[in-house]
């Protein structure tokens, strides 16, 4: 028992100090305004612009990809929605001692990260069916993952956590 507590606990140093280091770049102007707009992008409205230009693009194609990642959409907003109720951990900005948060939350809580989940599920799906668009959408959800971090609204494990949630989302929606 005493083991499990202290590899917890070890787990929670690892996530504070990331969050720190990951955090100190806020100060930076570009990097603050740059995963700003990502962060704002992320929020869906790149999503959306994308299954648009999906649908036009591509035809009934592209409204099936569209579908999908409605569908993945939906299911990783109850997932989402579920966790942050039960779980309610505080954003390191509220509890970690230098921890500045570099745009507003658009929730209470801070695990798991709904910005990545939804990346990461939309890539997921998106990739799946249209190969071609991976050099924009891998990176574009890399930065979504790290402006969580860096902008002190997440802690590395919640993004990893919604990134892993995004990515099992994604997998079962492509089985269906």
């Amino acid at each position: 028992m005493q083991l499990r507590a202290a590899a917890f606990e070890s787990l929670l140093e690892w996530d504070r100090r990331w969050t720190r280091r990951l955090n100190a770049s806020v100060g930076l102007a570009p990097v603050r305004i740059l995963l700003r707009l990502v962060s704002r992008l992320g929020n869906g409205v790149f999503w959306y612009a994308l299954m648009l230009v999906l649908s036009i693009t591509r035809g009934r194609a592209g409204m099936e990809v569209s579908l999908r990642m409605l569908a993945a959409g939906a299911i990783g907003l109850a997932i989402y929605k579920l966790l942050k109720s039960k779980t309610t951990r505080p954003r390191p900005y509220q509890v970690l001692r230098g921890i500045q948060a570099g745009i507003a939350p658009l929730d209470a809580f801070s695990f798991p990260s709904g910005h990545t989940l939804h990346a990461v599920a939309f890539t997921v799906v998106a990739v799946f069916h249209v190969p071609a668009l991976a050099p924009l959408l891998v990176p574009f959800t890399l930065l979504v993952a790290v402006s969580r971090v860096v902008l002190g609204l997440h802690y590395p494990s919640d993004v990893l956590a919604g990134a892993a949630i995004g990515a099992g989302v994604a997998h079962a929606v492509l089985l269906v």
